[in-house]
């Protein structure tokens, strides 16, 4: 209860403020780091029911020659201003249904039920790069673009306007030559889609214009769902130097409970199905020609959060954060996290899935000399296999990518790797929390060739997602800084950002910040912040 308690009554820091260090912040890390996350739970007597809901509250600590400071905005977006000024819940979130305006009468109350609801704006997931341009996103239509600087809110951006998306995701990837990737759904008559979308790389801004600009975003594959009404839910995709990875997962939207939960007065996250009874399909798609032709699947799974993936010796090797259960993402209610007794948290924490890391190997030469029922990965020390079941698909399982000792940390999600350098390419380490607690209470450094672990953790400390800093002259994976915010519910106003050293894992310094700060998603580090 306490990591969310000090969320309800927080206010903004728009100018920075000074951080007390203790330690030693390394003076060749020179930028901002960029935290995205819920912050702003209650309007007047309204209060979101589900941690997802929160309004997007930014955090920036710049770093330069060994200070921090610390600021923070509110995101002004459509929905946080909509519902300031009618001081109530206006705006339909992920896991509460916006109630009619009180003010209407009871028959404009009955048919605004029947209208379909504005997706909202408040994007509370992630910072995400376009053309060069910060934006912040969550899983709707719209971005807004910010000023990483001074977290300023601008324009609401709208996918729909460049390419046929309905959706996209908050974790876009990037290549080598600028461009971005990302992904979106679509839907009309000929059933739903998953579309990888293209944005170029920046291009020199005539006259330095400021304002949102992406032009040439096109749509490069279209995926036809395998249930065109059982679309499935995803959070983010894998992508290597030449191909991109779509896992359709069996958390399924129900579109006809879509159109009817707002007359039922049901919230977005109520038409999420978990269907244990389909498989996981691995759609395999070259991101230079969009082709798709082998089709992969395995046991029923779900995964939020990929590490990596990179192709050797003719395979292509993806590495996931996956669990057994999807029922989990519509427990993270407001109620749950707030359970007055230990007694209470600890059985819901009990109650949850734990996620693991896992490898998966998918064959990519196989063709109409593939023999059938044969494991066709040979890989050395590699358990995973992946057999042609029939003509054209592959069924795979996964190696365990972790040892037993894990499993006293709880598992782990948040993964984080040197992304910069080894994204889509053979790699070793990956940063990640470990939750022996409902939210995070360890970070864990893993070793993907050995699967040993490195573990920072203290009792009372609740860490946030880990993000790796390479030193200017780093010559190996490793080289380089992990930061954190670490949340502190026992003391008031002694959150602090973290700085461990990512060769030992072990503290360089920290330094803290005078204001309470709540337990976000995701974060980046702008190096010219």
């Amino acid at each position: 209860k306490a990591v969310l308690s000090s969320a309800f009554l927080l206010s903004e820091t728009p100018d920075p403020i000074p951080t007390t260090i203790k330690g030693t912040i390394p003076s060749w890390i020179n930028g901002s780091f960029l935290r995205n996350g819920p912050g702003k739970f209650e309007f007047g007597e309204d209060r979101y029911t589900h941690w997802f809901d929160g309004m997007a509250m930014m955090h920036r600590f710049h770093i330069c020659e060994g200070n921090v400071t610390y600021s923070s905005r509110f995101l002004r977006s459509d929905s946080y201003v909509q519902n300031s000024e009618k001081n109530r819940i206006v705006v339909s979130e992920f896991g509460t249904f916006a109630s009619p305006d009180p003010c209407k009468n009871i028959f404009e109350r009955f048919f605004s039920r029947f209208q379909i609801p504005k997706a909202t704006d408040n994007a509370a997931v992630n910072f995400v790069k376009y053309k060069g341009d910060y934006y912040v996103s969550t899983e709707t239509n719209y971005m807004r673009r910010v000023d990483p600087q001074s977290l300023e809110t601008k324009e609401k951006v709208d996918w729909t306007q460049y390419v046929a998306v309905n959706s996209a995701t908050a974790h876009p990837h990037y290549d080598r030559e600028g461009a971005t990737y990302n992904m979106g759904n679509s839907y009309g008559r000929d059933g739903s889609f998953y579309n990888i979308i293209r944005v170029p790389p920046p291009e020199e801004k005539e006259g330095e214009e400021d304002s949102a600009e992406l032009n040439g975003a096109e749509v490069i594959c279209s995926i036809p769902a395998t249930e065109p009404r059982k679309p499935s839910y995803y959070h983010s995709f894998v992508m290597s130097e030449n191909y991109i990875v779509f896992v359709e997962q069996p958390i399924k939207l129900d579109l006809i409970r879509f159109l009817l939960y707002r007359i039922m007065g049901k919230s977005f996250n109520q038409i999420m199905v978990w269907d244990p009874q389909c498989d996981t399909i691995f759609h395999l798609v070259n991101r230079h020609t969009g082709k798709s032709q082998v089709r992969y699947y395995a046991g029923p799974m779900f995964t939020l959060h990929q590490i990596n993936a990179f192709e050797d010796n003719g395979f292509l090797i993806m590495d996931m954060c996956c669990g057994d259960d999807g029922e989990f993402i519509g427990d993270f209610t407001l109620e749950n996290l707030r359970n007055e007794t230990g007694e209470k948290m600890d059985k819901f924490y009990n109650s949850l899935c734990r996620t693991l890391p896992r490898r998966y190997v998918l064959p990519l030469t196989v063709d109409e000399d593939t023999p059938l029922d044969q494991n066709l990965v040979t890989l050395p020390n590699c358990t995973a296999t992946a057999k042609q079941t029939k003509p054209g698909e592959v069924f795979m399982t996964h190696e365990e990518l972790h040892s037993d000792e894990l499993l006293q940390y709880g598992g782990l999600e948040f993964p984080h790797i040197n992304y910069d350098k080894y994204n889509g390419r053979p790699y070793r380490y990956f940063y990640s929390c470990g939750f022996g607690h409902v939210f995070s209470d360890s970070l864990l450094k893993m070793d993907v060739h050995t699967k040993e672990l490195k573990v920072w953790r203290y009792p009372g400390l609740y860490p946030s997602e880990p993000v790796f800093v390479a030193s200017p002259k780093a010559t190996e994976e490793d080289d380089g800084v992990v930061l954190s915010v670490i949340i502190t519910p026992r003391e008031d106003k002694s959150t602090f950002l973290l700085v461990l050293d990512a060769k030992t894992f072990t503290e360089l310094g920290r330094a803290e910040v005078p204001v309470n700060i709540p337990y976000g998603f995701h974060g980046v580090f702008n190096e010219m912040g």
